[in-house]
């Protein structure tokens, strides 16, 4: 189980210092993932937020760091990091996203963001730490995911996801029927590589036709020498100023 003492824990700088989260020192850890998402996000002033399976906040806060004046809401089934993300500034829902609260019932978004585990618990081994297995080992199908976004959408609010390459058909399959004008930004790591992770977006009541974006590539250079460097200039000023991704 992942404690919440302060021994335990780490307090992280995003946004080159304009965000500090509390996070468990081992276990799952917000990293670049969360803040690509957030930054993808094109929020204005008063709108509202919607961050499910939030963990401890990190793509909410981004977000909000970014653009001021939003309501943000997380929720996020694990005790302890409801309890980070609360430490860290975010109003959160301890609850599973198939089983949302009542006073969620009557609210509805202008913005979801989702950040679902990876893997498949069914396959291959399962992290030690019951907090980084949960964060990315799944047991909830995109579907589900999905579907709860589109109940929580306002009339043309906008769904948006980060997830694994791999995983776009089911995305997409999700999507169909209950949301419209999917969007998808393929993620690679260097030119010439294939990508790795896609950013999905989807809106409520959209008409628009499927649209795939030219890649987003992440590094410089041919090869990866070391974690944290040569990223190109766009992604540098999204990790660390805080800057938009995408319109």
């Amino acid at each position: 189980m992942t404690s919440t003492s302060d021994s335990d824990l780490t307090c992280d700088a995003f946004l080159g210092g304009k965000l500090h989260l509390w996070q468990p020192r081992t276990g799952y850890r917000a990293g670049v993932d969360p803040v690509l998402l957030a930054a993808s996000v094109p929020a204005k002033a008063g709108e509202t937020v919607l961050d499910l399976g939030c963990g401890v906040g990190a793509a909410a806060l981004c977000l909000g760091a970014r653009v001021p004046g939003l309501e943000l809401i997380g929720v996020e089934r694990q005790g302890a990091y409801v309890a980070l993300a609360r430490r860290n500034g975010l109003k959160v829902f301890e609850a599973d996203l198939t089983d949302l609260p009542t006073r969620l019932h009557d609210s509805q978004f202008d913005h979801v963001l989702a950040n679902p585990p990876f893997f498949d618990r069914t396959a291959g081994r399962s992290a030690t730490d019951q907090g980084r297995e949960s964060a990315r080992g799944y047991d909830t199908p995109l579907a589900a995911w999905i579907d709860a976004a589109a109940r929580r959408l306002r009339y043309r609010g906008h769904l948006h996801i980060i997830h694994r390459a791999e995983r776009l058909p089911e995305l997409l399959a999700g999507a169909a029927g209950r949301l419209g004008s999917p969007e998808v930004w393929p993620i690679s790591p260097r030119i010439g590589k294939p990508a790795e992770l896609v950013i999905f977006r989807a809106r409520k009541e959209g008409r628009a036709h499927f649209c795939l974006h030219p890649p987003i590539v992440l590094h410089k250079g041919a090869r990866h020498e070391r974690d944290g460097i040569s990223y190109v200039p766009e992604i540098e000023a999204v990790l660390r100023h805080g800057a938009a991704l995408l319109n």
